[in-house]
């Protein structure tokens, strides 16, 4: 299996991962709130073969499984299988690589890579994880993944009011100059590539998927500063929820995001090995 860069192993193994959808750290409950709601758009009805591929503690998973799908989810990190395991009976899990899955061709209709993207900062990992998804996927099958915004340092850490800080402003610049984020200061997000929407839609299509958009997860709520006492108000959180809908495509509102979604679908043509 391909080694996971040992910075991000490190961020991942001190368990925060676990809860941050749900459980009210930051913006987190509306991601998943956002994702869930596009989840519900573009995967056909329940049942279907899921591979949720750099899944992480489960969430994701668990709601699936209670939509009535048979999910597999692949996670390089020990702890994250572990926690997806007890997140829901039906889910199964492994550890393994975006890169290189175990997986058949041909052998789900449905690949999650909500996570895989932004922690390849080389652009052929990338491709090779795309191409892995696409592998496994029947045809007809749909692509669900997502990305990091370019901007979304900028905008973030000028809302926590970390943006002053010297350790933390070259690590933004840097960021938006070639999209590597190498957050190794205290409290940041650890490495990983930010996308531009335009890059993201290429790279989706370049390996293979048919149809790709790419949405604008989170819209501008993710910059508001009491996050958790307006997502406690219902009202407040709806309008939060139609705001990033209502954006959701806007093609000048894309890269004001946290995070992006690509969906596409594998439509093999004559020839094609599916």
């Amino acid at each position: 299996m391909p080694e996971l860069d040992q910075t991000i192993r490190r961020y991942y193994e001190r368990g925060q991962e676990a809860g941050r959808l749900t459980g009210g750290l930051r913006t987190g409950p509306l991601e998943f709130a956002r994702t869930i709601a596009l989840l519900e758009r573009f995967l056909p009805p329940a049942p279907l073969d899921i591979l949720d591929v750099g899944g992480g503690p489960g969430a994701y998973a668990a709601w699936l499984c209670d939509r009535g799908d048979r999910v597999h989810l692949v996670d390089p990190v020990e702890l994250h299988v572990e926690q997806a395991r007890a997140a829901h009976p039906q889910v199964t899990a492994e550890v393994g690589d975006a890169r290189r899955l175990r997986q058949d061709d041909g052998s789900v209709d449905a690949v999650l890579l909500l996570g895989p993207l932004y922690h390849l900062v080389d652009g052929a990992d990338r491709l090779r994880a795309l191409g892995e998804a696409r592998r496994v996927l029947r045809p007809g099958g749909v692509l669900v993944a997502a990305a990091i915004s370019r901007y979304a340092g900028l905008l973030d850490l000028l809302a926590a009011e970390r943006l002053h800080e010297p350790d933390v402003r070259p690590i933004v610049a840097a960021a938006l100059k070639d999209g590597a984020f190498l957050g190794d200061v205290d409290g940041l997000f650890t490495t990983a590539y930010f996308h531009f929407p335009r890059d993201l839609r290429a790279e989706v299509t370049e390996a293979g998927f048919s149809g790709v958009q790419v949405l604008n997860i989170e819209g501008p709520a993710f910059m508001v500063a009491d996050f958790e006492r307006r997502w406690a108000d219902p009202l407040q959180r709806e309008t939060m929820l139609w705001a990033a809908e209502i954006v959701e495509s806007e093609p000048e509102m894309l890269a004001a995001a946290s995070h992006l979604l690509a969906v596409g679908h594998f439509l093999p043509g004559p020839g094609t090995r599916s």
